[in-house]
């Protein structure tokens, strides 16, 4: 009986302690402070302070992330997402970085099979001669105990 009774209130207090997560934190590092144009969570300022506010009063009421976001689009403009859009000109934001990373990489690989063709073709270098032998024979037979 007691089990079925716990359980009973793990279910019904659930939704509850799922309600109690603040989409704030989640939220914060995908919107932008229109004032200092830095991202919500390292803004100190005070127009920060008052986004955060609405943020908290728009999840109060229940709304979605993504509703949250348009209506921080509709009060502040596009400018407050921190995400650029993947159209048009916006796009450049993510295909830039992907492409220098892909342009980085594939200049790593030929680097590295130049450098392994050169260390094996490589000029053998010529031992010591006959001379230079007989003159190492010698001085190491001087120090012979």
């Amino acid at each position: 009986m007691r089990a079925a009774v716990a359980i009973l209130a793990l279910l019904l207090t659930a939704p509850i302690a799922a309600a109690d997560e603040s989409v704030l934190p989640d939220i914060e590092d995908e919107v932008m402070c229109p004032v200092c144009g830095t991202t919500l969570e390292t803004s100190n300022g005070p127009q920060a302070d008052r986004e955060r506010a609405l943020i908290r009063r728009l999840d109060d009421e229940g709304l979605s992330k993504e509703e949250i976001k348009d209506e921080l689009v509709a009060e502040y403009g596009e400018d407050v997402l921190a995400e650029p859009e993947t159209s048009g000109f916006d796009l450049a934001a993510w295909a830039l970085p992907a492409t220098g990373i892909a342009l980085a990489l594939v200049g790593l690989a030929v680097a590295a099979l130049r450098l392994r063709r050169r260390r094996d073709t490589g000029p053998e270098e010529p031992g010591p001669d006959a001379a230079d032998l007989e003159r190492l024979e010698r001085d190491m037979s001087r120090y012979d105990v």
